[in-house]
């Protein structure tokens, strides 16, 4: 396996290449970041590391022995003992467990290192790979929501120290 590291200002050449590599395959399940991100992507990078020195989020690379960045499992807007997961797997790896692996690695690291007891998530209705992860990784489904590309469903976990 990869190893999941929190995110650094040394990723950012190998984070860049991870999202430009992969934003066709991304744009078919989730909106696009848009050319501005990629225009604007050292900025971009700065602006998250900063959040994250405040606390706000944790932004995590799954990275190989080379360096190469393989995925990303993010946990945004934490505030309350609570945050979003986000996550997104680079297509040539897909379907060996990375992101099922990626997130509980996460959601251990939630509990004992950011100190959080809630995880909430949400999935398009047309993105079994996502919802799959987050049944395997023990989120249940709280509700539905129209999320950008048409209806989703919310999930929760309860975090157990």
């Amino acid at each position: 396996m990869p190893e999941l590291q929190l995110l650094r200002p040394d990723h950012a050449p190998a984070l860049l290449t991870f999202e430009r590599e992969n934003r066709a395959f991304f744009a078919a399940s989730i909106p696009d970041r848009g050319d501005d991100y990629f225009a604007r992507f050292e900025e971009v990078h700065r602006a998250r590391l900063a959040e994250q020195a405040d606390g706000i989020c944790y932004f995590h690379v799954l990275v190989d022995a080379a360096g190469e960045v393989l995925g990303r499992v993010n946990l945004v807007d934490v505030a309350d003992g609570g945050a979003d997961l986000g996550y997104r797997i680079a297509e040539r790896v897909t379907g060996r467990g990375l992101a099922t692996w990626g997130v509980r690695e996460v959601c251990r690291r939630a509990v004992d290192t950011y100190g959080l007891t809630t995880l909430r998530a949400a999935a398009d209705l047309g993105n079994a790979a996502s919802r799959a992860v987050l049944a395997r990784t023990g989120f249940t489904v709280t509700g539905e929501t129209r999320l950008s590309r048409g209806p989703g469903l919310t999930y929760q976990l309860r975090l157990q120290p």
